[in-house]
């Protein structure tokens, strides 16, 4: 390999172009704030002398986390340098008994399908709300949760994503009076709300909601280094206990974490808060949030794209919605998420989180400059303006958000990845069981999970995102022509 091809090299050159970055983490390369963070390389330490140990933290490690509890105001908060997915992990251990039965909403990220597999659990799901005419997701309806409750009592825990990738906030406190009636946790991946807490105009976090265990990763939109997250619990049972085991997070935090933490990731997320605090204090965060409302203001006068706006609250089991994620659909403006987002990158050099097949995601955070936010806003403007010129409005409205449609579950998710499988084309395997993930990343919510019966409709719609050139990763075949499905002898009928 030649110095030239190294990652490293690639990435300073990326560092040195005029791209700006609309995507995490949130400390957008310092491009609108301060860091005073050393070079990593001299400050890159073991668990040595007056330095603590992660998972037996007794000393400044131990008092860092405290300081961050109170701050959240968690009754206990850990420090994870292996992102959110090792606290959903975790916490999906820790609240489920082996072979146990979960309730999950079906919007949940790969790594909670990954913590159902492992643990050899039973998965029920509710779906998230369609949004009509916008193409996202929304809410997660309580009245769905208790349903699934009664009919199910043997299930252990409810684990839900609030917000989601779109910044689209569930009625948790509903959700989680209706747990807390069954006697069970509510555990909330709450990794896009890390900011939560320190604006007004942001949505309320769901640990002050009734949420029992939530998970944040702080360098999505925090000014903190890629792989770091919180987990944080709250003792919310009647007699003043968690409806958690403690001891068993604990436990599981140290098999799903590294052995040899990070200290220069401890350290970015003990400084994120610390800014974040101060920024609060000083009036930066609301001066943030100023920002955004009237950027938002400018962008709801588009004609043919249309920002995910507010208003949207109150419908659609939509409690809330994230002012900091700039949501754009396409819907009947004759483009796809992802001509948007080329557009957005080869001419205005600005570099969306995700696209969707009707939509794009910015994400905006405190590292965000004042030049930055303008310039998509004027980027967003002009394109709608250019779509009128161009003639190519259409104003059909394709089908309601793919994550809302309702899966045929035909085995666990465990039994059908362990299982014996074949390959067959894609275009042919309508009706089968499927052996694999397919799913569009990011967001990382399967499409298909392993287990399900492939439909005619998830298949044509799962074409329809290949032909679009979206993301589309999971399956084994990477060019996309087959699927691993159940093999004849082990395909069950439901």
């Amino acid at each position: 390999m030649k110095k030239e091809e190294l990652l490293i090299e690639r990435l300073k050159k990326y560092r040195k172009s005029d791209m700006y970055p609309f995507h995490m983490p949130g400390h957008k390369r310092a491009k609108g704030i301060k860091l005073s963070f050393p070079n990593p390389f001299s400050v890159d330490i073991t668990e040595i002398d007056g330095f603590d140990n992660l998972h037996h933290a007794e000393g400044i490690l131990k008092d860092s986390m405290e300081w961050a509890s109170c701050l959240y105001g968690s009754d206990r908060t850990w420090y994870l340098v292996n992102g959110s997915t090792c606290g959903l992990l975790s916490a999906i251990s820790a609240a489920v008994s082996h072979g146990g039965k979960i309730l999950v909403s079906r919007n949940c990220h790969k790594a909670v399908y990954h913590g159902i597999y492992l643990n050899h659990l039973e998965a029920v799901y509710v779906y998230p709300q369609p949004v009509p005419g916008l193409g996202i997701q929304g809410g997660i309806l309580p009245e769905d949760v208790e349903k699934a409750l009664k009919e199910e009592p043997d299930i252990q825990a409810v684990l839900m994503v609030s917000p989601t990738y779109d910044g689209i906030v569930s009625d948790v406190k509903a959700i989680a009076d209706v747990a807390h009636k069954a006697g069970i946790p509510l555990i909330v991946d709450e990794a896009h709300g890390a900011h939560f807490d320190y604006g007004d105009a942001f949505p309320k976090s769901a640990l002050e909601l009734g949420a029992d265990a939530v998970i944040q990763s702080v360098h999505k939109t925090l000014p903190s280094l890629t792989q770091t997250a919180l987990f944080h619990v709250k003792n919310n049972r009647p007699d003043g206990g968690c409806y958690l085991d403690i001891k068993k997070i604990e436990r599981y935090l140290q098999i799903y974490q590294s052995s040899s933490p990070s200290y220069v990731l401890m350290a970015s997320i003990e400084n994120s808060i610390f800014l974040m605090d101060q920024y609060r204090k000083e009036g930066k965060v609301a001066e943030f949030e100023a920002d955004l409302l009237k950027i938002r203001k400018k962008l709801e006068k588009m004609k043919y794209l249309r920002l995910v706006e507010e208003n949207l609250v109150g419908t659609a089991g939509i409690s809330d919605v994230d002012i900091s994620k700039i949501v754009v659909s396409v819907r009947g403006s004759g483009l796809t998420g992802e001509m948007l987002s080329r557009i957005l990158r080869e001419k205005y050099h600005l570099e969306m989180e995700m696209c969707g097949a009707d939509y794009v995601t910015a994400i905006a955070a405190i590292g965000d400059s004042k030049k930055g936010l303008k310039h998509l806003k004027k980027a967003l403007l002009e394109i709608d303006k250019n779509l009128e010129k161009s003639g190519k409005i259409c104003n059909n409205e394709p089908e309601d958000n793919v994550y809302s449609r309702h899966a045929m579950q035909v085995m666990p998710v465990f039994k059908a990845i362990d299982g014996e499988k074949e390959t067959v084309f894609l275009r042919e395997s309508s009706g089968r069981i499927c052996g694999e993930f397919a799913y569009i990343y990011p967001p990382g919510i399967p499409l298909l999970a392993p287990g399900e019966r492939i439909t005619e409709e998830i298949l044509e719609t799962l074409q329809d995102y290949i032909e679009k050139d979206l993301p589309v990763q999971g399956l084994e075949d990477t060019d996309l022509f087959t699927i691993q499905v159940m093999a004849s002898s082990g395909d069950m009928s439901i």
